[in-house]
Parts: structure tokens; sequence; C-alpha cells
């Protein structure tokens, strides 16, 4: 059996007020065409299929589309999960509806039931061909409840324990089906230890990055399709613990990434081999940076290289400390005519004191937990006050985010 990893569309996206729609389309074309000139009979998408809680409808339509015109290929099954982006509700609300379709969606856990998250796929002949433990994003109210008096390090133990727990619970379920051998996958959407981000992405899980090792994933399942890290990789060396990383580039800090899905194939239960697939880069992001004359120079030869492409969005870092104040009207008017569209101007100076760093930090390149750190630290918040904080913090930022 052929199976195809895929995670983290983000579909929606708006990047620095820019819509992504038409590098969407391209990839998910383009995913529909690996899918049946391989062969390929189930699909695999680790969570993040949009970009945020209320996607707009234009976003939809190309998840419903995608689905609609999957069909048309030999691709039997499709396991789709929710991510930390998604909303569970919008994901599930048509599942009843997917599943005659034999597309299975998993929007959150059941907290207390994890029958939704044991899906049998067989044919039409009734015969069993993979099961797969589709294990979402786990919310930490999905994984532990408040208790009076607890510590942000307490918590932070309980939810590292409620990850590890829960795909003990999920691999024990899954012990029966060994006998019929059939792969055994299983799926996650989380942070993984020793996971390497291209950009500094934010653990979706208060505390550290070491939420669950390789290792963890009991020994039952043949493939772990994570998502959440774009950067393609594998975990902890583990060939079958795998990130496939997002389908297009999500920001400036992933243009050096190849971005791939992953091909696994099965004969019977054994995993004979795994195939990194590369996605076309359907549109160039690039950074340049140096001195205003050596911006100007390479945003030409960068321009003139690349013409005939989906028109390149550049971000331009200048350096150095001759830089005239009306350097982003002169910069963008030197472009005009160029087949180029510059999203982003930075100014990057050397500053010797901290106030004055702090005053030269642009925003844009901050996530919101790096603003709530540093004015805790102008309060002279202590470190022991600062870990409760930011417990206090992340248990806001999520409560906002589903509110959305």
């Amino acid at each position: 059996m052929k199976i195809l990893h895929t995670s983290d569309w983000h579909l929606g996206q708006k990047f620095i007020s820019k819509e992504r729609i038409e590098e969407h389309e391209a990839a998910l074309k383009w995913l529909l065409q690996v899918i049946d000139k391989q062969g390929v009979e189930c699909l695999i998408v680790s969570g993040d299929i949009f970009d945020t809680f209320n996607p707009s409808s234009v976003a939809q339509n190309l998840y419903y589309d995608f689905l609609e015109d999957l069909r048309e290929t030999n691709c039997k099954y499709a396991v789709i999960i929710g991510g930390n982006h998604d909303s569970p509700a919008m994901l599930n609300a048509p599942r009843r509806l997917l599943k005659s379709m034999n597309v299975h969606v998993v929007g959150a856990t059941a907290v207390d039931d994890i029958s939704d998250e044991i899906i049998e796929l067989k044919n039409k002949k009734g015969e069993l061909e993979l099961v797969v433990g589709a294990v979402p994003f786990l919310r930490d109210r999905d994984l532990v409840y408040a208790t009076a008096g607890e510590s942000g390090l307490e918590r932070i133990q309980r939810i590292k324990k409620g990850i590890f727990d829960h795909y003990q619970t999920i691999g024990k379920a899954l012990e029966k089906y060994k006998k019929s051998k059939v792969p055994i996958l299983a799926t996650g959407h989380l942070y993984a230890y020793g996971a390497e981000a291209t950009e500094k992405q934010a653990n979706i899980y208060i505390g550290d990055k070491s939420n669950i090792k390789g290792s963890d994933f009991p020994k039952v399942f043949d493939y772990v399709a994570l998502g959440h890290i774009h950067r393609p990789q594998k975990v902890g060396g583990l060939n079958h613990v795998r990130y496939s990383g997002s389908l297009i580039p999500l920001s400036f800090s992933e243009i050096k990434d190849e971005k791939l899905v992953c091909l696994l194939d099965f004969k019977d239960n054994k995993l004979e081999k795994i195939e990194e697939l590369v996605v076309p880069l359907f549109r160039r992001l690039k950074t340049l940076s140096g001195t205003v004359e050596e911006v100007r120079t390479r945003l030409s030869d960068f321009a003139e290289k690349h013409q005939k492409e989906m028109t390149p969005w550049v971000e331009l870092i200048f350096e150095g400390d001759e830089i005239p104040p009306d350097l982003d009207s002169q910069i963008r008017a030197f472009a005009k005519d160029l087949p180029v569209e510059i999203l982003k101007v930075r100014i990057n100076r050397n500053f010797s004191i901290t106030k004055e760093k702090d005053a030269n930090v642009n925003l844009e390149d901050l996530d919101v937990l790096d603003v709530f750190r540093k004015k805790c630290e102008r309060m002279q918040v202590s470190k022991k006050e600062m870990k409760e904080l930011e417990v206090s913090f992340k248990q806001l930022q999520e409560s906002l985010l589903e509110g959305e």
C-alpha cells in the first residue's frame, strides 16, 4: 500500500497582508497529480489545514474542492487531523458526510473516549487494509484539569505526561491489529523533542520544546506522521517518525528549506521505502541584504533571473549607518518596473545599549510571547514569577484563539 504524508497547508494564510490563494491552488493541484501518478491509496494530513480558526470562504473552497478532486484519483482513503490553527468544530462539522467518501476527519480528541481516533480503513470487500491512530492536536484542557495550588512547572509536567499517556493508550488499543499484518500508523500535531524549526516557531504547549521524544511513541506504530514543524525531518534519528513539513514556504525564514511530502511504500505491515517528493517552488520568497547600493544591485540581478515566474516577494534588509530618511519610498520607486514585489523593508543597525536595541526592534519580527516577556523584563519581574506568568499568558492565548 502506498501512503502519502503531508501537513501544515495553512490555507487562507495572509503573508504580510498578501493572499496565498494562487500558490495554494498550484500546490494542491500538484499534490493531486502526485497522488494520481504514484498510485497513492491513502492520504494523511497531519494538521493545520487552515491558518486561522475562521478561514475565508475562498480557503474553505480550496479544501473542499481538493477533497472532491481526490475522488477522481485512485486514492481510496484520506485521514485528516486538526492542528493548533484549526477549529475543531469547523473541521468536524461535515465529518459524517465526508466519512461516506472515505475521508476521515478528527478535529479534536474526545478526552475520555479515544474510539474516534481509531480508524479502520477497509476495502469494498470489508477487508482491513490499514489502521490509523488519528491523534489530533491535544489541547491543554484535553490533557489536564487545573488543580488548585498547582504551580506552572507542575502543570508543565502534567501536560507532558498527558501527551505521553495519550499515545500509550492509543498504542495499546492498536496492539490487537498486529496479527492482521496491515500497516499501523499514528498521527500527531506537536513539538517533538529535538525537532528543528526554520524560524522561531512557538511551542504549542506551555514549557520547553521537549513535549515527547521520538522513542516515546509506542513500538506498535509502523509510522508516525507528524505536523506543526514546517521543516521536513526525522525525529530523534528514527526513520519512521517524521515531520513532512509545510506544503509551501510560510515565511522568509523558510526559503532555504526544500518543501516535500513523504511517500510510504508498505508491503503488508512492512515499511519497505520512504521517498521524499520535493514540492515545486511556485512563488519565490527572497531576502536581500547589504548597503543601499548593494541591495539595489542584488534586487536588479534577482529580478532579471526570475522575471518569468509567479511574481517573487522580497524582503530587503539594509545595513550600515548611512540610511536616507526616505529609504522606503526610494527603494520602492527604484523597483517600480521590476518584476518583483517588495513586501518588507528593514533597517539593521548595530547598537551597544540594550534600550536602544529594544527601541529598534520591529514588532513584526517578534511573536506576542516575546513582547510579553520584554514587558515583564522592564517591570523587573523575577525569573520565578516569569515562569508562572508565562503559563497564565499561554492559557489566555489559547482561549483568545479559540474565541476568534
